[in-house]
């Protein structure tokens, strides 16, 4: 067979693999690739999640502890009310949720896996400041679960990956020459900066986005998202990398982002009643 022939077989099948795979965000209704069950990557989730609990120091603290239990009841119920008076489709019917706090004070840092697993770390409080800020953190990263965010980055890596083993096949080994040449993963490294980061900048921004509507739907105050921002700014002043080469927005960025949203996620997502 003829390269044209088989190019022409498989960019048929790549075009109905990716079509049948596409759906949409939440809210936002970004268009998305999925090509992994999601079901699968909350399993997974949940084993890595066990493993979590036995290596790191789980934190005594049980009031904070309680508080981000209570911060995210307040979610589950917000977002699963939203979508049932919405008419649509709960994004976290399948979700087991949990939450620990990790006892670290280092780490300024907190997550969300598939399926509702969430860690925050003893050292976030010190961003936070108030239950609104921690809200505002958990609202973000509760976002990326409801929004299958993981879901999305499995399945352009699996895509880009397939397709850049078939691009060089194709091209007679050009990529892995021009890998040898330079001595390093040149087309590995370009694919990351042109377009994983850029796509996991867009990503973090719609977690912001849809952060802000969660907070705002479980009563907190979304004005502290900016303040929170504030506050990691000055704490990694010097430490950030430039834009391009992260997986994040700039905070001046984020903070810019923010403004231009609240008045309208306060308007058009008030708090939700729980029936």
């Amino acid at each position: 067979m003829n390269r044209r022939k088989f190019l022409s077989y498989v960019g048929c099948s790549c075009c109905g693999l990716v079509l049948n795979s596409c759906t949409t965000a939440p809210i936002t209704q970004r268009k998305q690739l999925k090509l992994f069950p999601e079901s699968k990557l909350n399993a997974d989730a949940a084993r890595i999640f066990e493993k979590i609990k036995e290596k790191e120091k789980l934190s005594k603290d049980t009031k904070k502890l309680q508080e981000i239990i209570d911060i995210g009841k307040k979610m589950e119920n917000s977002i699963g009310q939203y979508f049932y008076n919405a008419k649509l489709d709960d994004p976290t019917a399948n979700f087991d949720w949990e939450y620990i706090l990790i006892e670290n004070k280092k780490v300024r840092n907190a997550w969300c896996m598939p399926g509702g697993k969430i860690a925050v770390y003893t050292g976030m409080f010190d961003i936070t400041k108030n239950t609104h800020g921690l809200a505002a953190v958990m609202g973000h990263e509760i976002a990326h679960a409801v929004a299958k965010h993981s879901v999305e980055r499995a399945s352009r890596s699996t895509l880009i990956n397939t397709g850049t083993q078939l691009v060089d096949i194709l091209s007679g080994g050009k990529l892995s020459q021009v890998n040898r040449t330079t001595g390093m993963n040149t087309v590995g490294l370009l694919t990351q900066l042109g377009i994983m980061n850029p796509f996991s900048r867009k990503q973090e921004s719609e977690a912001d986005y849809l952060g802000m509507i969660f907070s705002s739907l479980s009563g907190f105050n979304i004005l502290e998202t900016e303040k929170i921002w504030m506050r990691m700014s000055e704490y990694n002043k010097g430490k950030a990398p430039p834009e391009f080469m992260s997986t994040h927005p700039s905070a001046e960025n984020r903070m810019k982002n923010i403004r231009k949203w609240t008045n309208d996620i306060l308007m058009q997502y008030p708090p939700i009643k729980i029936s």
